[in-house]
């Protein structure tokens, strides 16, 4: 069964760059949604196949925050990996997401094959 890696991203630009880094992972898919809503849709469609989710914090309406938080939150969710990308600023950020138990950081600009080997290594391991 092939896995799929949940994109949380509302950038043209953040969004070509990972199917790039990404597109190089054997057995994986990815599936592109702009917001966080969209991201809860697809994830309480019950995808069992979704074995990431990469986000950027900040999205329309409800931010990466409340997205991992709200992830987090469902049960079986707890050990999924979410990796997240984004331009922050703010000192508390990378603290911030550690307490919410997210399983890497890249500040913008990132790099794209860091991101895709973080990936790797966390969705290889489980």
């Amino acid at each position: 069964m092939e896995r799929t890696v949940l994109i949380v991203e509302d950038t043209d630009s953040g969004v070509d760059a990972l199917e790039v880094a990404l597109a190089r992972i054997p057995g994986v898919s990815m599936r592109i949604v702009r917001t966080a809503e969209e991201a809860l849709d697809c994830l309480g469609q019950n995808h069992q196949n979704i074995c990431a989710i990469i986000t950027d914090l900040h999205l329309p309406l409800m931010d990466g925050f409340q997205l991992i938080e709200a992830v987090r939150s469902q049960p079986g969710r707890l050990a999924l990996p979410i990796l997240v990308i984004s331009g922050d600023s703010d000192q508390g950020t990378p603290s911030r997401l550690q307490a919410l138990g997210t399983n890497g950081y890249f500040p913008k600009p990132f790099s794209p094959t860091e991101v895709r080997k973080r990936l790797e290594q966390l969705i290889y391991a489980s």
